[in-house]
């Protein structure tokens, strides 16, 4: 397994040959960065979106966090991370397409779907119970169509269920309703398969995720 001393020695080879070979494209992100989409991840280490998208450094704003959740739009103080960068995606930096992609295998949707963190204090599992809370509606109606047995069947639709779910938070924001509607921001909902690499995109005519 890589620890920090192995990524020190892949920083040493990124200087030698990815740095230097896109050396022209570093001086240009000097200046600033002017992405065109905005990806919402989940943090899991084996779901890496630049990996995936085969994208270059400032081609994407990536935000990561358990089980790519977004919260619903409030105006109460406090610290909102993923808030305050949607705002700095779409207001500042202006991207005009924001895509959630969920993933297979994600912990955050399965300890969800089992509760398996329901009274865990905080520190040990209590501040992931807190934040995959906002997934108790969607769970309820994953159970009411598969059950209490936990299927690969029903963790896929609790992964579904998450990136629909993180759609519509989106869609609370006033300023990404707006641009929504004046067409000149896109919402798109993916899930990854680790299983087999496959990207799936959310149609939301017909709530199905397919193949892209």
């Amino acid at each position: 397994m890589t620890d920090f001393a192995d990524m020190l020695n892949g920083y040493r080879r990124f200087r030698q040959t990815g740095w230097q070979q896109q050396r022209e494209r570093w001086d240009e992100l000097r200046d600033g960065q002017s992405p065109k989409v905005m990806i919402i991840a989940c943090s899991d280490s084996r779901v890496d979106p630049t990996q995936i998208f085969d994208t270059n450094p400032g081609e994407t704003f990536v935000v990561r966090n358990v089980a790519a959740l977004v919260p619903p739009y409030e105006q109460t103080p406090g610290h909102h991370g993923v808030s305050a960068a949607l705002e700095f995606a779409v207001q500042v930096l202006g991207v005009s397409e924001i895509l959630v992609m969920g993933h297979g295998l994600c912990g955050g949707c399965n300890a969800a779907l089992t509760q398996e963190l329901k009274d865990a204090p905080r520190g040990a599992g209590g501040f992931v119970a807190d934040w995959i809370r906002m997934l108790d509606e969607p769970r309820a109606r994953v159970l009411a169509h598969y059950g209490h047995d936990h299927s690969r069947d029903a963790q896929r639709a609790m992964e579904n269920e998450a990136v629909r779910l993180s759609l519509t938070n989106l869609r609370t924001f006033p300023w990404i309703a707006e641009k929504e509607a004046a067409g000149t921001l896109r919402l798109i909902g993916a899930r990854f398969a680790i299983s087999d690499g496959v990207l799936h995109i959310l149609d939301e005519a017909s709530g199905e995720f397919a193949p892209a």
